[in-house]
């Protein structure tokens, strides 16, 4: 794996409504360090969008846990994975045109080369993850 994702980081945040703009704002900064800025702005709105699932889902278990990012990249992509504890697998919302909310795995689907999830038994909950590529 070290050779496929050479450039990797992690990052473990608070399930508080911090953790999406601290994250975008982490996203944004290792890119940039990486060399990376031409995908900085679709991985950010990636990681936006996942990690409010992911704080949002965290809220709705008995115990709030936090949530966990890992950015792996080579010279043309940026993987994102983001886990959380719940074991809710991800569902895309048919929302309506005046919907406020919902929309956000239809965005990281538009944005996103693929995503998807799996399950993560010896940690419990789910990670789910989403590939950004140079156009």
């Amino acid at each position: 794996m070290a050779d496929e994702w050479p450039l990797r980081d992690f990052i473990e945040l608070g399930a508080l409504p911090g953790a999406v703009p601290s994250a975008r704002l982490h996203t944004r900064l290792v890119l940039a360090e990486w060399g990376l800025t031409g995908l900085s702005e679709r991985a950010e709105l990636a990681v936006s969008e996942l990690v409010t699932n992911a704080v949002a889902v965290s809220h709705s278990l008995e115990h709030v846990s936090p949530v966990r990012i890992w950015l792996l990249a080579d010279k043309a992509h940026v993987l994102i994975l983001v886990w959380d504890r719940s074991s809710q697998r991800p569902a895309r919302i048919d929302t309506g045109d005046d919907a406020e909310s919902g929309r956000g795995l239809l965005l990281v689907e538009t944005i996103s080369a693929r995503w998807g999830y799996y399950a993560t038994p010896q940690t419990g909950g789910k990670t789910v993850w989403a590939l950004i590529e140079k156009p």
